[in-house]
């Protein structure tokens, strides 16, 4: 049975660009791969051929004396079924080529990314992350504050490349610059890091005597970091390209800061709300009177109805911490509790006492006289 032509194969022109070769076969590869065909020979077949098909056309030589003298160009260096990158029984991605765009179809595929966007990855500084400390005043108001890290910068010595000065790191002969080799074993081919260049696609004859080669030094730098209004306890803020260099001049990490609000002496905060607990004499809360009470920014007069009791709560509208991204303001929320006095002078004992006989006459105490009366319900 006569081969069919390569280029009907790919769906391809004659004419086609090495760009629109490689597309049409990534199409057809993964439409007739056999991992999204299980079981179909007729799938299995045509991705064989396919993939013979590419294996030629991909490499300009080959395909040079294919379009020249056909198959029979590859009569006795290709054998039935399959050319050169194909075993009886299975598959073998291993051939020249065949193996990188394999890793780079599938990969995307499933999520892996390009072998590019891999290499760059592996040469990408470190993020980095540095906890800071601020008063709850500094999360209410917002501030600017210089911190000092220690990380690895770019060398200036080389400009981060790693190389002599006036060198460039040069491909890596055993993995042609892709930072990953394949071995067979077996059915499988196995990837692995090319233990040559350390996966980085490239070697340094020459390397920097500053840095050694890494294309980076350990250096001290202070940035500025904006912390905004309204700031809530355990934010994160990310200053892009401010974390370590890169290896080899690869792109920098970022810088993490995380933050933390210390506890308050007077405030307690929930979300936008602010709440304090203010005491008071008790003679404010029988006869009522005005108080002044602190706030984030300053202080606020409130009334004090006469009889208040101690856990009652008052509202005092947009006077709490300031909301993330808006010129609005939370609510602070005061609670009183009533304060016993205590240290009495003879007189002022006597006074009470003499309040205490008139309290029982005018049962001006309903809330602790009903509470006895519940008891004594209950034991009756």
């Amino acid at each position: 049975m006569a081969k069919k032509d390569y280029y009907d194969l790919l769906g391809a022109a004659k004419n086609s660009s090495a760009d629109e070769l490689k597309k049409a076969y990534r199409k057809l590869a993964m439409k007739y791969h056999p991992d999204r065909n299980p079981d179909d020979k007729e799938a299995e077949q045509k991705f064989k051929e396919i993939n013979e098909a590419y294996d030629v056309l991909k490499d300009d030589q080959k395909r040079a004396a294919y379009d020249r003298m056909g198959h029979a160009a590859f009569d006795g260096s290709m054998g039935g079924g399959g050319g050169g990158g194909f075993q009886q029984g299975g598959f073998d991605f291993s051939s020249a080529g065949f193996g990188n765009i394999f890793e780079d179809m599938f990969s995307e595929f499933m999520g892996g990314g390009s072998r590019a966007a891999q290499q760059t990855a592996a040469l990408r500084g470190a993020d980095l992350r540095y906890n800071m400390e601020i008063s709850l005043e500094d999360a209410f108001k917002g501030l600017k504050k210089n911190i000092k890290i220690s990380t690895n910068a770019a060398c200036g010595t080389c400009d981060g490349s790693g190389a002599a000065k006036g060198e460039k790191p040069e491909t890596c002969p055993t993995c042609h610059g892709h930072g990953k080799v394949h071995a067979r074993q077996g059915f499988f081919t196995i990837e692995r890091t090319c233990s040559h260049c350390h996966g980085l696609g490239s070697v340094i004859k020459n390397p920097c005597k500053t840095c050694s080669g890494t294309g980076r030094v350990r250096k001290e730098k202070t940035l500025s970091v904006t912390i905004p209004e309204g700031i809530e306890d355990g934010a994160r803020i990310r200053l892009a390209e401010e974390g370590e260099a890169g290896l080899r001049g690869g792109p920098p990490g970022d810088l993490y800061i995380f933050l933390h609000i210390k506890p308050h002496k007077l405030f307690q905060r929930e979300g936008s709300n602010i709440f304090c607990e203010v005491p008071i004499p008790m003679s404010t809360a029988v006869l009522g009177g005005e108080i002044e009470v602190p706030t984030l920014d300053q202080t606020a007069r409130m009334k004090i109805p006469a009889g208040t009791q101690s856990g009652k709560q008052f509202r005092l509208k947009g006077k709490g911490m300031s909301i993330l991204r808006s010129s609005a303001r939370g609510d602070m929320y005061v609670e009183i509790s009533v304060e016993t006095p205590v240290n009495l002078s003879k007189r002022q004992k006597e006074l009470v006492e003499e309040f205490q006989s008139l309290e029982k006459k005018n049962k001006s105490s309903p809330i602790s006289e009903g509470f006895f009366a519940k008891i004594k319900d209950l034991w009756n």
